[in-house]
């Protein structure tokens, strides 16, 4: 029989002997990755409104249960990890989810445009999107703050105004002042109008 001493109460322990057990909770957790200006107004317990898109017409309440401390080096963005306040059993595991943080809509103001991620540009750390200059067909790099990021889409809660033509595509083989041909996507069903 082989036998460990343990370091705290000084018993033996034998070695088919459980030393611990973990409970499942059955908490439901959400893991997003929120940008800098939503970060900020972010702690544990503030909460939020999420939506499944496998569960049309659904809405959650959920609670923040973790910010990371440092931001992601590639995308520029903390994980945030959240809490179902009462998941019912059709919320399964591993669906995607829209995660909407009540202090952040409380903070912004105005018109929302939502656009495909892949208009979705970095300069540095800071969000932005090309749009197309009227009247020239010219290129300008516009900051935005972005409100929500959901599964295809982001929501941009000010930099945009209403009218205005984005890039979608190709954001990242274009340049300031470049001449551009306004088209039509390839397949429009896959972009938000």
């Amino acid at each position: 029989m082989v036998t460990s001493e343990d370091a705290n109460t000084g018993q033996n322990v034998q070695a088919t002997q459980a030393v611990y057990h973990i409970d499942w909770t059955g908490d439901v957790d959400i893991v997003c990755d929120a940008p800098e200006r939503v970060v900020n107004s972010l702690k544990a317990g503030s909460k939020a409104r999420v939506t499944l898109p496998a569960l049309p017409g659904k809405s959650f309440e959920a609670s923040v249960r973790e910010v990371s401390a440092a931001a992601d080096q590639e995308s520029r963005t903390w994980r945030v990890k959240l809490t179902l306040a009462a998941a019912s059993p059709e919320v399964r595991l591993g669906m995607t989810a829209n995660v909407a943080f009540d202090s952040v809509q409380g903070n912004v103001a105005g018109q929302t445009f939502t656009v495909p991620v892949t208009a979705l540009f970095h300069r540095g750390e800071n969000p932005a999107v090309w749009v197309v200059r009227s009247g020239s067909d010219t290129l300008e790099l516009r900051p935005v703050t972005i409100q929500r990021y959901e599964e295809r889409t982001v929501s941009i809660g000010s930099g945009l105004h209403d009218g205005e033509r984005v890039i979608l595509q190709g954001v990242h083989a274009v340049s300031s002042g470049q001449h551009v041909q306004v088209v039509p996507p390839l397949h429009p069903e896959d972009f938000p109008s």
